[in-house]
């Protein structure tokens, strides 16, 4: 869709007469009011606006296909007609608009402004909130990066403290969600937000969206894998074979196969770890061992039981049992949240390090998240009135959450923490982190890809928490936490 004029609700329209009258300026900003995480990524702003928002986007020929398609909509005549000529007469097509923002990659207290918006022209008060529709959708990339970035704490803290090295943290969770979004569009920008986090994806147009928007080199990376239908295309008596031709396929790489096919421990112990044993030894880079079915926490120690018990093992400096680098896991099904905490929790109460498992996600990662996961929202803080400066906010009665700031701001650092300073009238500061990236139909700031990922790495006290090691599994039907259960399916699995 390339009218700028249709990308917003329907109810904007109506907006313009709305204002107050001799009204010369709105200013809005956007923050997250709170939600499932304390801190949120910035990210997403230089794609909308190299996407929608820079250079010559409005044309008489636009003018008059939403004001056709409106009049339609509302049966009467309700676009301003007067303000999109003004913006291509005066302003070439331009938008006369000014945004504020942080750096792209920062990691930001929730309840603190990320970007103002502003309008420069004095007769279009009104487009400043035009807007607000499209710019609101950041949503979607900033609670992916923040999902993503809070997983990764997740998954260093285990790593760190059952290997020492964080050496292979950017690639212990994987991006499997392009099938299961809702747009290609979404995977493009949700899949980038992952990318800045972690390196491994398996999202195409995640490494198009950073590309193209952020001018990345190679975003992402994976490894050749199979997917059942590769597998069982063999038949069930052929799943050895299978197998082999992975090998056969791919001697010099590593690769990633599907393994429940039809009995995820068979497989490891009598297929991978039997009659496959030496090849697997053989090699220089590692076969990853996907199970794909059943409880995560079960399956992923399970395996990696059979797996050491065929392959054996070494204890690493932290005390923690390590498979040969030959042989790996990932765990891609059930991945969220809360089912990855529990898994590493097994894994290390069953003495393993984290070195040896990754992780893969789809729906959770980038699918399972909406614009309440951290309460986004895009308010009115400031308008000029008939040359005055007045404050706007809301403070509705019925749910005081949503109270909105006033005034004009600033985001600085105090005590080393950002926070949002609020001025009566617009003000400039040295040590104010935001910076002008959009003035007038032009994009000021280019950020690269790897400047945003910089800016979202973690830091010493986000992995350096004490494991969990006396919480209660919160599934009562584990068998991993039934000693008899675990004893009963070790000596059904045991190796002669």
């Amino acid at each position: 869709m390339e009218n700028v004029i249709l990308l917003t609700d329907s109810y904007k329209v109506s907006h313009a007469g709305q204002y107050p009258p001799k009204c010369t300026h709105i200013y809005s900003y956007f923050e997250s009011r709170g939600g499932l995480y304390p801190e949120t990524v910035f990210f997403g702003l230089q794609y909308t606006i190299k996407k929608y928002l820079s250079g010559p986007v409005v044309t008489a020929a636009h003018i008059a296909e939403a004001e056709e398609l409106y009049s339609k909509h509302f049966g009467t005549k309700l676009l301003n007609v007067e303000g999109w000529r003004r913006i291509v007469e005066k302003h070439q097509g331009r938008l006369p608009l000014r945004i504020r923002a942080l750096p792209e990659g920062t990691v930001v207290p929730t309840h603190n402004v990320m970007f103002t918006v502003e309008n420069t022209d004095e007769e279009l008060p009104w487009l400043t909130n035009w807007f607000e529709t499209i710019l609101v959708q950041l949503w979607y990339p900033i609670t992916v990066a923040t999902n993503s970035r809070a997983w990764k704490k997740t998954i260093a803290r285990y790593l760190f403290a059952t290997s020492g090295s964080l050496a292979t943290l950017d690639f212990k969770l994987h991006d499997f969600g392009y099938r299961g979004v809702s747009s290609v569009e979404t995977a493009g920008i949700g899949g980038a937000a992952h990318l800045v986090n972690f390196k491994g994806t398996d999202t195409v147009a995640a490494l198009l969206a950073a590309r193209k928007y952020y001018g990345a080199d190679m975003p992402g990376f994976s490894i050749p894998a199979s997917e059942h239908s590769t597998i069982t295309s063999w038949g069930q008596a052929g799943e050895l074979d299978a197998y082999s031709n992975m090998l056969d396929r791919f001697p010099d790489v590593a690769f990633a196969c599907v393994s429940d096919s039809y009995n995820i421990w068979k497989a490891c112990s009598e297929l991978w770890g039997g009659a496959l044993k030496e090849r697997v030894k053989a090699r220089k880079l590692p076969i990853v061992i996907r199970p794909d079915s059943g409880k995560p926490p079960e399956v992923v120690v399970k395996c990696l039981h059979l797996l050491g018990a065929a392959f054996g093992t070494t204890t690493n400096a932290n005390g923690y049992k390590l498979l040969p680098p030959f042989i790996r896991i990932i765990q891609g099904d059930g991945i969220d949240g809360e089912s990855l905490e529990w898994i590493l929790f097994h894994i290390v109460k069953f003495g393993w390090s984290s070195e040896n498992v990754a992780f893969g996600s789809g729906g959770a990662l980038l699918q399972r998240l909406h614009r309440d996961t951290q309460k986004c929202a895009y308010k009115c803080s400031a308008a000029v009135v008939d040359g005055t400066v007045r404050e706007v906010f809301k403070a509705p009665i019925g749910d005081l959450s949503k109270t909105s700031k006033k005034g004009y701001f600033t985001v600085e650092r105090v005590d080393g923490m950002l926070k949002t300073l609020t001025h009566d009238k617009p003000t400039t500061s040295v040590t104010d982190e935001l910076r002008t990236v959009f003035e007038n139909g032009r994009l000021l700031i280019d950020t690269p890809f790897d400047e945003v990922c910089a800016n979202a790495q973690l830091t010493l006290p986000e992995y350096t928490q004490p494991l969990r090691h006396d919480e209660r599994c919160p599934d009562p039907t584990c068998a991993l936490c039934d000693p008899e259960a675990w004893s009963k399916w070790v000596a059904e699995w045991k190796r002669p």
